[in-house]
């Protein structure tokens, strides 16, 4: 009896220093090793989509606590983990240039070596690490310089995107009152291009619509136009439309070849519907032509003199014209026929031709 008491006084002991020794490692700062707690430099995660590519950094987020950081709790001059706990990792989906250096797609660990005036910023193959304590220069996939800043203060350190542009973003880590941006570069051109021919291999090869998109982004972006010419030629197989001969009139006009593109024009508008034709038209009267869009607008009634968008493109004719009367005659018979989202907007103008105000300006 006295043994078994003896245990249990033993028992006891031990677990009541193992709570004192648990409890000790939150008050001095360490981190539970056995069990999965709260810690006190709390697991973050940032995402920003450059152009197709993805890039994410995850990182535990320590906090100032009144204490000097740069210089003194992080010193200069020595490799430092750039947060917290486990390797902060920064994971790239597609190739990249930092600060104008390739980086190849993948994930890394990231550290920095920070100073007064300038910072090394490093990519370690190696993401798998407790903090900086294991770091190897072997593993290096790439270092560069640069320059911090002053900047609002901020307790718990952070990551953030900023100037954000469609091939550039600055990925900035920010604790204290400093701010340390590295510029991260991507080719998205070439990205969003390999990206649409892949696509093309799959169901949005199959439709007009896939290849009549994939011609308007190189037409968008003035890039690769000679093979967007050839997808728009694939769409006009694949279904002849007014979109993508009115596609095709525009890669041609890209191109300088001023004859073709007329041409291409003359077909797409020969196939549109009342509604392509006004909806054209009116496009070029919002970009400031309004000579060639009332040139085009005694057309619609043309394809479809009975339905509601031609009476509303006669009564943008009558306005122009200074004919009041009847262009109010004209938007009345089109409110007639128009969907009921679209009545509010053409009694807008009804009110305004009624009061003799031209609504196409």
């Amino acid at each position: 009896m006295r043994k078994f008491c003896a245990y249990l006084v033993c028992v006891c002991a031990v677990s009541a220093i193992a709570a004192v020794e648990v409890k000790a490692q939150f008050k001095n700062g360490s981190q539970p090793t056995e069990l999965v707690l709260p810690r006190v430099s709390q697991r973050s995660s940032v995402t920003q989509r450059i152009g197709l590519t993805d890039i994410t950094i995850v990182y535990h987020s320590p906090l100032v606590g009144g204490r000097e950081i740069f210089g003194k709790t992080v010193p200069y001059g020595q490799m430092w983990r750039a947060g917290a706990n486990e390797n902060t990792t920064i994971t790239f989906s597609d190739a990249v240039s930092i600060e104008g250096k390739p980086l190849a797609a993948g994930t890394y660990g990231l550290h920095t070596i920070p100073n007064a005036d300038q910072w090394t910023v490093v990519f370690s193959k190696n993401s798998t690490s407790w903090g900086s304590f294991s770091y190897d220069e072997k593993e290096d996939a790439l270092r560069v310089t640069v320059k911090p800043h002053a900047a609002e203060f901020r307790e718990s350190l952070a990551y953030t995107f900023d100037d954000i542009k469609p091939d550039t973003a600055n990925a900035t880590l920010r604790w204290e009152k400093l701010a340390v941006p590295f510029q991260i570069s991507v080719d998205s051109k070439a990205l969003v291009l390999a990206s649409i021919k892949n696509q093309l291999r799959n169901t949005g090869g199959f439709t007009w619509a896939g290849y009549d998109e994939a011609a308007n982004w190189c037409l968008d972006n003035n890039y690769n136009l000679e093979e967007a010419l050839k997808w728009e030629d694939t769409s006009i197989q694949n279904e002849d439309r007014f979109e993508n001969w009115e596609t095709k009139s525009r890669i041609y006009d890209a191109m300088g070849k001023k004859d073709e593109s007329a041409k291409a024009l003359a077909t797409a508008l020969d196939k549109a519907t009342a509604i392509q034709f006004y909806v054209y038209a009116r496009g070029l009267h919002r970009q400031g032509n309004l000579k060639r869009a009332m040139e085009l607008y005694p057309m619609v009634a043309k394809k479809d003199p009975k339905h509601w968008i031609s009476h509303l493109a006669n009564a943008r004719l009558a306005s122009n014209n200074g004919d009041f009367a009847a262009a109010s005659k004209e938007l009345t018979q089109a409110i007639d026929g128009a969907p009921a989202n679209t009545k509010p907007a053409l009694q807008a103008m009804l009110k305004k031709s009624d009061a003799k105000t031209d609504f196409n300006k």
